[in-house]
């Protein structure tokens, strides 16, 4: 503890602060109270343990995996959309523990901005606020217009406008009630879908080992022919490799938001304790769910399945482009897919919930920090009801789905809310090398910090160079001969000079300069959640059905 006391008079002295990390804030002035809590905001911390582990399946467990891992297999092949889906899983895991170390440390509103901008630059964290606001908000209504499209698989006459109006509004009003309700309603989402993909995964074993009604047995057949890769504008193991480079963007897209957990520490009561379990568990339980049920989905339907091709072709993200309700179908079991239908439409709709949450407080985290309006500090009863307005008016692009050229642009939308997570999760990784180097600096060893990530600074260096390799070569077939247009150029690039020029720009206005170690704010917000840290206690199960509990929530 002596590295943390020494590395916080070092910060006390250069932020005029009397308190310290061992208990002395309780002795600072009620002027230098309020001015912390401007800085670090107000929100209630009442989210639980189970609501922040389900928030972690409900961000990042949506049409991704139901609908998006269809699109892969058809492109690159069953054993290219393994090793996508495996690959990208081992990125999550660095850049999941890298904003976890630094969330445990200083648990503050929306994390990752706040973060930036006290360890690299004013200007990143300004960039990053917007970005990561437009990259989440963006999300809901493409979920929600997932979500329509998902209802079409039922015959039925209801006006899609209707529909949007239903799912949208739901959106909204649960985002307006004190965050536990938030954190209720992905709780129940969150157990449906952890219930359906366990189900799945048996059920795919079951059907490839020949245990459908058609009694089947159905092994590698599929990996055989048409084989275990395909490829993709050549021939050979030069097609081959373009196709297995082309579906590491949808396996993005795929993973995004399973940051979520983090970005809610600033509302997670015990963050201290809760943030690292999380942490420890979104990778393993994410990782299992995606990379084992996409491995036994594709060996369950054929990559050149033609309902697989022609749902994707029609650009219908329904049920019917799922390969779970081909392998299903396939199989001879009736009833299942529309069950299966149903969870994909109450998954969309839980993504997109998930999304709007994060949004809210990211923009609220950027406000606080001086990076967006002061008015969207407004909050009441916990609630950033400014932020909330903000993001529902971006989410009214919903509508545009009436039209049919709404479809189009929502196309571009969702590509670019794929490359943005790259951008933001490289971001994340550089601001956490600086904090790493950070404490060093300030004398503060890593084995004091309440939560310390494995394998640093590496993990961090590997996912930098993997969402930067990924971002910037995702959109290459827009150069070969008879493929460039705007729909096959613009989405993949366009966030890139947006992302440069709000840096420059923010940079040029305000004058700032990369933040010096020796000039790194680690302290503000610190005393307030080491006040707190003693009040919480831990649940101790008193028998083995609470202690599978504990482990599950």
């Amino acid at each position: 503890m002596a590295d943390i006391e020494t590395g916080s008079k070092r910060g006390e002295t250069k932020a005029n602060q009397e308190a310290d990390a061992m208990g002395d804030d309780l002795k600072a002035s009620s002027q230098q109270q309020q001015q912390e809590n401007r800085n670090v905001g107000t929100l209630d911390r009442r989210l639980k343990s189970r609501h922040v582990q389900f928030m972690a399946l409900s961000g990042a467990i949506g049409t991704g995996l139901f609908v998006g891992s269809g699109q892969v297999l058809s492109l690159a092949g069953p054993l290219s959309t393994f090793l996508a889906y495996l690959i990208t899983a081992l990125n999550v895991y660095c850049v999941v523990h890298s904003l976890g170390e630094m969330a445990t440390y200083l648990p503050l509103p929306g994390a990752v901005p706040v973060y930036a901008g006290r360890y690299v630059d004013e200007a990143l964290g300004f960039v990053l606020g917007w970005n990561y606001w437009y990259q989440l908000a963006i999300g809901c209504p493409l979920e929600v217009t997932v979500s329509v499209v998902v209802v079409d698989y039922w015959p039925n006459s209801i006006p899609k406008a209707a529909l949007i109006t239903v799912f949208f509004l739901a959106m909204v009003l649960v985002n307006c009630f004190p965050v536990r309700v938030y954190g209720e309603a992905e709780f129940v989402f969150g157990a449906v879908k952890l219930t359906t993909i366990v189900g799945l995964i048996l059920l795919m074993l079951v059907i490839t080992l020949g245990g459908a009604p058609g009694g089947e047995r159905i092994g590698f057949r599929y990996w055989d022919d048409p084989g275990p890769m395909n490829a993709y504008l050549a021939a050979g193991a030069a097609g081959r490799f373009l196709a297995f480079g082309k579906v590491f963007i949808q396996a993005t897209f795929s993973y995004g938001g399973s940051e979520m957990v983090v970005v809610a520490s600033g509302e997670t009561a015990d963050p201290r304790r809760n943030i690292p379990k999380a942490v420890r568990r979104v990778f393993w339980r994410i990782a299992l769910f995606y990379v084992l049920a996409v491995f036994l989905v594709t060996l369950c339907v054929s990559s050149r399945d033609a309902r697989l091709l022609d749902a994707i072709a029609a650009e219908a993200p329904g049920a019917a482009a799922s390969p779970f309700v081909i392998a299903i179908e396939n199989g001879g079991i009736r009833v299942l897919p529309s069950i299966i239908n149903a969870v994909v439409l109450t998954s969309a709709w839980s993504a997109g919930n998930s999304f709007f949450y994060a949004s809210t407080r990211v923009l609220y985290a950027a406000a606080l920090d001086g990076k967006a309006p002061r008015f969207l500090r407004y909050e009441r009863w916990g609630v950033p009801y400014a932020c909330v307005a903000a993001t529902t008016a971006l989410s009214l692009l919903s509508y545009m789905n009436l039209d049919h050229q709404g479809e189009e642009v929502f196309f571009w939308f969702s590509n670019i809310s794929a490359v943005s997570t790259l951008i933001v999760w490289a971001s994340i990784c550089l601001t956490y090398l600086r904090f790493y180097h950070g404490l060093r600096y300030n004398g503060i060893s890593r084995d004091t910090l309440p939560y310390k990530s494995p394998f640093q600074p590496f993990l961090a260096y590997f996912a930098i160079c993997f969402c930067l390799v990924v971002a910037f070569f995702n959109g290459y077939d827009a150069f070969f001969p008879g493929k460039f247009s705007a729909k096959t150029f613009v989405p993949p690039y366009i966030d890139i000079p947006i992302f440069a020029a709000l840096f420059l720009g923010y940079k040029f206005v305000k004058g700032t300069k990369m933040v010096k170690l020796g000039d790194m704010d680690l302290w503000s917000g610190k005393a307030e959640v080491d006040r707190l840290e003693g009040t919480w206690k831990e649940p101790v199960p008193r028998n083995w059905l609470e202690r599978v509990w504990f482990w599950i929530a």
